[in-house]
């Protein structure tokens, strides 16, 4: 089924339709998919005491919300903004920080459905700015950028030589960055995550560092079905003289808040991803 006909299908069954549809589908399939194997790998590193039946539940869990997130996706538009959908506790923390005229930098993690979260910055003021890994297949590309695009309206970057420049220019103009971080980077730092050393990003944390503007995490849970809770914490970041320690600090901060999440529900995050060596 060509993507073009699943987003057709999707808005036409509708929001509590298609996600119940498509979470069904993953949780069938994508156990039969290598990554499934990973996922119960990664399941086993995160709670070595845990029985196997256990982590098998939790990752055909996973697998559920995650192809709920992908239906959700195409109905992005009849999602947020809906209070019968949307219990959104973080805009006021956000608009508080537009108030006081300075920009922000938004982290998230693979969790619930995480792009939800996005429109609680652009509800308190801000133009949220978004950096993103884009799909092989341009024509796919194109087709869900376009669905995503105005969630962004400060624009979506992909990695490049000038991102990062033109993203520390945005936020310095009291604008807002939305990324999300729970995600293996190379190029990162080693900080625990799960008892074990996980390369993580250190450009959210730089960039709260170098700016002297806050550093949230947000999160988006599945309350049932396509509903939502959107809630968000500041995550301490120090500012000494030591500007690397200070980075690094706040991004093993960062990631120990992902960590309590995903303990608290750990069938609302995406197991499947490479996030140890």
């Amino acid at each position: 089924m060509g993507v073009a006909a699943v987003i057709g299908l999707c808005r036409l069954l509708g929001v509590d339709a298609a996600s119940t549809a498509f979470g069904w589908l993953w949780r069938t399939l994508a156990p039969w998919n290598h990554r499934h194997q990973r996922a119960l790998e990664n399941l086993a590193v995160a709670f070595p005491d845990m029985s196997p039946a256990e982590r098998e539940r939790i990752a055909r869990a996973s697998w559920e919300n995650l192809g709920r997130t992908m239906a959700e996706g195409f109905l992005m538009d009849r999602i947020v903004g809906d209070p019968a959908r949307v219990a959104d506790d973080a805009t006021a923390r956000f608009e508080a920080q537009r108030l006081a005229g300075k920009g922000i930098v938004v982290v998230s993690a693979h969790f619930g459905n995480w792009e939800i979260g996005i429109h609680s910055t652009a509800a308190a003021g801000f133009e949220p700015a978004g950096v993103y890994k884009a799909m092989r297949n341009p024509i796919v590309e194109r087709m869900i950028t376009r669905r995503r695009a105005f969630l962004y309206p400060g624009g979506l970057y992909t990695p490049s030589a000038e991102t990062p420049r033109r993203i520390i220019s945005w936020v310095r103009s009291g604008h807002a960055l939305a990324i999300l971080a729970d995600l293996r980077e190379a190029r990162g730092v080693d900080v625990p995550f799960f008892g074990q050393p996980a390369r993580s990003t250190t450009f959210p944390a730089l960039v709260a560092r170098l700016l002297d503007v806050p550093l949230v995490a947000g999160r988006v849970t599945r309350t049932r079905g396509a509903r939502f809770i959107v809630s968000s914490e500041l995550v301490e970041t120090p500012r000494t003289a030591d500007r690397d320690a200070d980075v690094l600090a706040a991004t093993a901060a960062l990631q120990a808040t992902f960590e309590r999440w995903i303990r608290e529900t750990p069938e609302q995050w995406f197991w499947g991803m490479r996030r140890w060596r």
